[in-house]
């Protein structure tokens, strides 16, 4: 990955930062807050809590948005500082597997129910060549990475990358090189993953061990490259002719696959290039990255995700109606392929730091992600796919050292949604007092999203509760139906939004169950003070 979007490196006379700000819409927000480590908590967090306000949440099962296809919880891994090597690739660890996989960090990502994981990027693809790392370990070719400025072994290739997602469970998404690579290298590497055998790719992978085809179903044409932060940057009218070309030999070689186009969320790109790609691409990504070193502001921070939400409607407004006019249908989807949030921003041009992005979440950072979930289940009948980025150490939900893991405050919404969400997205109704900010408008201190399955007539509504001075007491309204009692509630908080988790205190912000006393078609539900609540019921009437 980059923090894609977001991509620290500059080049002469043009920043990244300055990019961002040229982008507007284009996903790559910046947004608010230094996020300290080890910081004391603020004066206001020891005040008494203020008196609680009042919602009102009205839910019907009738008003469906569509359905949430599994792909929106997938994610990222990407050669970049330890994410890989020392991430879920350990080779010689006691806690690694004969294949050098790191069995914890296994253990704790199939908790997630990864549906999907990109990889090899992100930025550091537009400068891999995918042979460098197939066949025998030790005669593959060290190479120095011009991304994020770092030896790359080559060790951990397409073949370790397909074992990982098997026994991860999840479907492989491979982003191929548009920057420097080649058409034919491009094709070749869907010969190598798919063709089942009997040309020189295919029996090159059955030569070293792997005699059924992958099967990759996932490719995506190219990372970013919109930026003058890539390798191999392009404008959109170029991206656009050279994306056909990749798109037209990858689809000959199997024409199964389903591709992604390079999006960035900003109309001024995405419809000339959708324009020259719709009738060979299935989606079009964006990205988001919520950088908290700009705005430095609590509430600042979490109205942010309104700008990932607009770059989501964006992109799904531009395929929608460019796909219409070719009369395509399905028409193209939004692979929101990279998203989340960064603290701590640092020098992306310091050289050989295989630590540049291990940042320590906090509580604040969690209501963000739950708020991002929110949105993205929101959205889904345009957002297909979606991969939070990244899964190990680099802006991570999964933090490792050499003896053992920690689960940051990230993990635990994550972990909830991806595991508990149903398959149809509800219409939520909200009423509910607001906060101001600079950058965002006026957002709800309750921000809701709501699932429903049909065949177990089970309704889950969560709801973040942004609001860090009190609690917020919402009046929850049934429309046409009642609920059951016995429900499950499902609380993530914390002493104080800067509440972080340590090795030694590895849960202070953790997912509690709690019992849901709720029942009938109309109940108080209190929310507590900077807190994700997950309310969870079956329904009758």
């Amino acid at each position: 990955m980059d923090p894609q979007g977001s991509r620290l490196r500059t080049t002469p006379g043009y920043s990244r930062r300055e990019f961002v700000r040229k982008m507007g819409m284009a996903g790559l927000s910046l947004a608010a807050a230094r996020a300290v480590a080890g910081k004391r908590a603020r004066a206001a967090f020891a005040e008494t809590p203020a008196e609680p306000l009042t919602a009102k949440l009205k839910l019907d099962p009738e008003r469906q948005l569509g359905t949430i296809d599994p792909n929106l919880f997938g994610n990222f891994i990407e050669h970049l500082g330890r994410c890989i090597y020392g991430g879920v690739y350990d080779e010689g660890s006691q806690l690694a597997d004969a294949e050098g996989f790191r069995q914890d960090v296994l253990e704790a990502a199939r908790k997630l129910h990864v549906t999907q994981l990109r990889w090899p990027g992100g930025n550091f693809v537009s400068g891999y060549h995918w042979q460098d790392a197939v066949g025998p370990k030790d005669v593959r070719p060290a190479r120095y990475d011009l991304a994020w400025f770092q030896r790359e072994t080559n060790r951990f290739g397409t073949d370790e990358f397909i074992a990982y997602c098997h026994k991860l469970g999840a479907e492989p998404y491979i982003c191929v090189n548009v920057g420097n690579g080649t058409l034919d290298e491009a094709s070749r590497w869907v010969e190598y993953c798919n063709h089942p055998g009997g040309t020189y790719f295919s029996d090159l992978r059955k030569k070293y061990g792997h005699a059924e085809p992958y099967r990759v179903k996932y490719w995506g044409v190219g990372n970013e490259i919109y930026g003058e932060w890539q390798i191999g940057h392009k404008n959109a009218q170029d991206y656009a002719t050279s994306a056909v070309e990749f798109a037209k030999v990858m689809k000959w070689m199997d024409p199964s696959i389903q591709l992604v186009a390079c999006g960035s969320g900003d109309p001024d790109w995405d419809r000339p290039v959708l324009e020259a790609l719709v009738r060979h691409v299935d989606y079009i990504s964006a990205h988001h990255y919520t950088v908290t070193d700009e705005l430095k502001d609590y509430y600042e921070i979490l109205g942010g995700v309104a700008q990932m939400e607009a770059t989501i409607r964006t992109s799904g407004m531009v395929a929608e109606t460019v796909s219409q006019k070719a009369r395509k249908s399905p028409p193209v989807r939004t692979a929101f392929d990279e998203w989340n949030i960064l603290n701590n921003w640092r020098d992306g041009q310091k050289r050989d730091d295989p630590h540049k992005f291990e940042i320590s979440y906090n509580l604040r950072d969690a209501l963000w992600l739950a708020t991002a979930l929110n949105a993205l289940e929101r959205n889904c009948r345009t957002v297909r796919l979606a991969n939070l980025a990244q899964l190990v150490n680099d802006i991570a939900v999964i933090y490792t050292t050499p003896t053992g893991l920690l689960l940051r405050t990230t993990y635990f919404p994550l972990e909830l949604y991806a595991n508990r969400s149903g398959p149809i997205a509800l219409d939520v109704f909200v009423e509910a007092p607001r906060f101001e900010t600079k950058n965002f408008g006026s957002p709800m201190y309750l921000d809701a999203s709501a699932t429903y399955d049909e065949e177990k007539r089970r309704l889950a509504l969560a709801v973040v509760n942004r609001r860090k001075e009190g609690d917020v007491v919402g009046t929850v309204d049934l429309a046409g139906v009642r609920a059951k009692p016995g429900g499950r509630a499902f609380l993530i908080t914390g002493s104080e939004p800067d509440a972080q988790n340590t090795f030694e205190n590895p849960r202070a912000v953790s997912t509690q169950e709690l019992t849901l006393s709720a029942a009938g078609s109309r109940w108080e539900y209190r929310f507590p003070r900077h807190s994700i609540s997950w309310l969870e019921f079956e329904v009758e009437g």
